[in-house]
């Protein structure tokens, strides 16, 4: 059994925040190279690291709110300094919510297997399958870049 670690830090290398329906860890965090298990579920994961860099996740989901007008799905700068953006695909209360971090995608597709779900490829190359339709999707990448424009740090200057 892999190590179980009672919270998780977000940091670049994170990729996605997947719940799991596990006895021993609620959450799967995969990284560039390596998967972790964690007790807490994604949302709190979510809550704690808004915390640790000064602001609450209502306060950052308030913002994005206020700047840009989305109310639904909200898009989150964990940390825009460090380009930390990252979308839900579903509610953050559904227990099926997944965090995906805007600046690893690479591209993403319809699954020709299930008309519900598209599959994210990682700049990494690894793939993830979501329950998610590639239109609701590629929404979210829209309404997430319009935040990495709006907050995020401009690289390079």
């Amino acid at each position: 059994m892999q190590n179980i670690l009672p919270q998780y830090q977000i940091h670049e290398k994170t990729m996605a925040l997947i719940p799991a329906k596990h006895i021993d860890y609620a959450t799967i965090a995969i990284e560039q190279d390596q998967k972790l298990f964690i007790n807490q579920n994604p949302k709190q994961i979510m809550k704690q690291n808004c915390l640790d860099h000064l602001a609450s996740f209502e306060g950052r989901r308030d913002a994005v709110t206020h700047q840009i007008g989305y109310k639904r799905k909200v898009p989150i700068a964990i940390n825009p300094s460090r380009n930390l953006f990252t979308f839900p695909t579903h509610s953050p209360d559904n227990h099926n919510c997944h965090w995906i971090f805007y600046h690893h995608i690479l591209k993403i597709s319809a699954s020709t297997k299930s008309p519900n779900h598209s599959i994210i490829t990682f700049t990494s190359g690894e793939q993830l399958q979501v329950r998610i339709s590639f239109y609701v999707l590629e929404k979210q990448i829209h309404r997430t870049a319009m935040c990495v424009f709006r907050f995020g740090k401009v690289v390079g200057v």
